[in-house]
Order: C-alpha cells, then structure tokens, then sequence
C-alpha cells in the first residue's frame, strides 16, 4: 500500500510541478543523432521499431473509442505488424480508427516536446504512465503484452525515481525518437504503394480505400499532411528550445 501511495503522490506531482531549462545545442545534436540511431539502422529498429508500432496501434485504438466503438483487442507481430480489432456501428468510426495508426507516433512525439517546451514534462509522463497502464487491457499477444509491459513498468520506474531534470530529457529525447520513426514508417509505406505492391494488402491506406471507397492515396495524403506538420511544429519547438 505504501508503495501504491507513493506512485500516485508521484502521478499527481508530475501534474503540479513545472519544470523548463533551455537545451544546449550538442545535447540537442545528441538527441537528434540517438534517435536517427534508434530509427534507422535495421538492428536497432527491430526493437524500438516495436515501439513505434505499438504507439501506432494504440492510435488506432484510442480513436475507435472516440468514436463509441469497442476495442475487442490489439495484437504486435515481432515484424511491426499490428492488428486491432473494434466493433460498431458507425463507419465513420471505422474510418477515423483506421486513419490514426501512422499518424499517432508523429501526433505523440509532438505532444511529448511541446509538453517539455511548456514545462509540463511531468505532466506529460504521468499521462504516458497511466496510458501505458490502461492500454494492458488490449494486448492479446505475448510479443504485445511483453512491449506493453515493458514499457509501462520503465515509464512507472522513471515516475518513481528520476529527478525532473531527467525526465525533462527522457520526454524530449522520446518525443524526437517517435517522430523520427513516423517519418521512417510513413517512408516504408510510401515504398509499399510505389515499389512493393504485393505487400498493399496490409496497408492502412489500401484497406481504407477498399472499405470507404475513397482512393488509397488520398487516405496516404492525410498520414503524410498530419506527420508532415508534427514534424515541422517539433522542429520549430526545439529551435525554440535551444540554449545560446
């Protein structure tokens, strides 16, 4: 119980506190080169390749529940596939659901280095933390569920133990490696619908075209706009950032 308590005094502490410091251009260049190390070598990509997926699916399962569907399951291939299944009525639902998968990662990482601009980094963990928490309920795969909880317990451990200065560094370095990898991924998809067609079958775009009658390009238009403008809003937050 102690423990307990002392999590959820952490949780709400990360929503009061404030914390802002200016980025010094070689730990911001550091940053940058971490995540395109992370996002671009396949070795490393496997694995936080994971990741990326993982926040993917969850885009598209936190959209269907914006719309009154309900989420039945998600499941993570160790190849960064993804299935979600949702049920409802609504084909708009069914629509909104299935256009947020590419975008989340790019629309998350944002979100991740505007919180640090505002200095609400805290605030910004603790919601990471409680989402990791909530979303166990959807994995129905063990490489998931391994993803999931992995991921969930180092979110809880940094609440627990790290200092504001470090989680300030560890949302920003997050939010920069989710946005490098929403480039990446939207960049093998692009390559799916030009180069490697056989594949289209298990593209978000196609199966959007094939279900709403609205051509796959359009759909692959709408990732590329929204991913475009994340990644030019976190570009001109970090410029922000910087310290002299």
């Amino acid at each position: 119980m102690n423990l307990l308590q002392t999590w959820w005094d952490a949780v709400v502490r990360g929503f009061t506190q404030s914390y802002t410091t200016a980025v010094p251009l070689p730990v911001l260049l550091g940053i940058l080169a971490c995540a395109v190390i992370l996002s671009i070598p396949r070795a490393t990509w496997r694995w936080f390749g994971l990741y990326v997926t993982f926040v993917h699916e969850l885009g598209h399962a936190y959209a269907a529940l914006m719309t009154g569907r309900f989420v039945h399951g998600l499941r993570i291939g160790l190849d960064h596939s993804g299935r979600l299944v949702s049920s409802g009525r609504s084909s708009f639902g069914a629509a909104w659901s299935g256009f947020w998968g590419y975008p989340a990662p790019a629309v998350v990482g944002f979100g991740l280095i505007a919180a640090v601009s505002a200095g609400r980094s805290g605030a910004a963990m603790s919601v990471g933390a409680l989402v990791l928490l909530v979303s166990l309920v959807f994995l129905r795969n063990f490489t998931g569920i391994v993803v999931a909880v992995a991921s969930a317990v180092i979110a809880q451990a940094l609440l627990l133990f790290a200092t504001p200065a470090a989680i300030n560094y560890v949302v920003l370095a997050l939010g920069v490696a989710l946005s490098v990898g929403a480039v990446r991924d939207l960049l093998k998809l692009a390559g799916v619908h030009t180069k490697r067609r056989n594949r289209l079958a298990a593209s978000d775009a196609y199966i959007l075209g094939r279900t709403t009658g609205v051509p796959a390009f359009v759909w692959l238009s709408g990732f590329t706009a929204v991913i475009t403008a994340c990644a030019v809003a976190s570009l001109w937050l970090l410029w922000g950032m910087l310290s002299v």
